[in-house]
């Protein structure tokens, strides 16, 4: 892959969670560039284990369920068995659920039948968007953080533009990633005496496997929810995968962004800062 530029992380040992996917393969694989030793961890060990071995030796996939305890610590021990203790931690396990989706935008007295409005969700689905999001951050924390007390590290969470603005039709995964948010600088301060930092990437609007289905219509062309969102984005387009790897970078260099703490970097085009007027 092409980097944006090269940082050093030679003496990284990284464990990036979430990596069968679009956005964390790619973040593993710019890691790897650099130096870094990378595991990617995923609870889809196939898909994770494909990136992997394109990564070449220095990377290795693990499989890990961020909800269950145990197997973030079997996870944690796997990884420091290949290449010693963990010392950057991205969490990048998260994502919505259709359970606590709308269907419409806004309440409307008389909505047309078959509608599913906010009255429609699922406790279950609001609860696992947020185990998804914050319990699987908390958890994965508690256990590969617990080495970097000793010796310092670098935690890397990913919160979204719905932390700074909440869509409409997705109230869990606002709430969810504005808990990320939070988060970020409760960890930031309390892990502060131990030389760890804590920081987060807060993308805009990327095109993933995830959220395709809201963004284009089944023959290709753009859905109405894509107008608005491009209407409201001053570079007028969705993001590129390479478009946040300069920021991972950056925060992921102790030399580059060492004092730097508690930050939540937008990476979205312009989009937390334009009003629409």
């Amino acid at each position: 892959m092409k980097l944006p530029f090269q940082v050093d992380l030679s003496k990284a040992v990284a464990a990036v969670t979430g990596a069968g996917g679009v956005l964390m393969s790619e973040f593993a694989r710019a890691l790897a560039a650099c130096g870094a030793k990378v595991a990617l961890l995923d609870i889809n060990f196939d898909a994770a284990k494909k990136f992997a071995d394109e990564i070449g030796d220095n990377a290795i996939a693990v499989k890990c369920n961020c909800l269950d305890k145990e197997s973030i610590k079997e996870a944690c021990k796997t990884v420091k068995e290949a290449f010693g203790p963990v010392n950057l931690l991205i969490n990048g396990a998260g994502g919505n659920n259709g359970r606590a989706t709308c269907d419409n935008e806004t309440m409307l007295p008389d909505l047309p039948e078959g509608t599913k409005s906010f009255f429609d969700l699922e406790e279950a689905g609001l609860k696992f968007v947020f185990d998804l999001n914050i319990t699987s951050a908390f958890l994965v924390t508690q256990v590969f953080a617990e080495d970097m007390v000793k010796t310092g590290g670098n935690i890397i969470n990913i919160s979204s533009m719905n932390a700074f603005r909440p869509l409409t039709k997705i109230p869990a995964y606002s709430a969810a990633k504005a808990g990320i948010s939070n988060f970020t600088q409760w960890l930031a301060v309390h892990f502060a005496p131990c030389g760890i930092r804590c920081n987060a990437i807060a993308p805009g609007f990327f095109s993933t496997n995830q959220n395709a289905a809201l963004l284009f219509n089944p023959d290709g062309t753009p859905t109405a929810r894509t107008g608005k969102i491009l209407a409201a984005t001053p570079m007028k387009r969705f993001g590129e995968t390479s478009d946040l790897i300069g920021t991972l970078l950056w925060l992921a260099s102790d030399e580059a962004s060492g004092f730097v703490t508690g930050s939540v970097i937008a990476v979205d085009g312009g989009f937390a800062a334009y009003s629409g007027v």
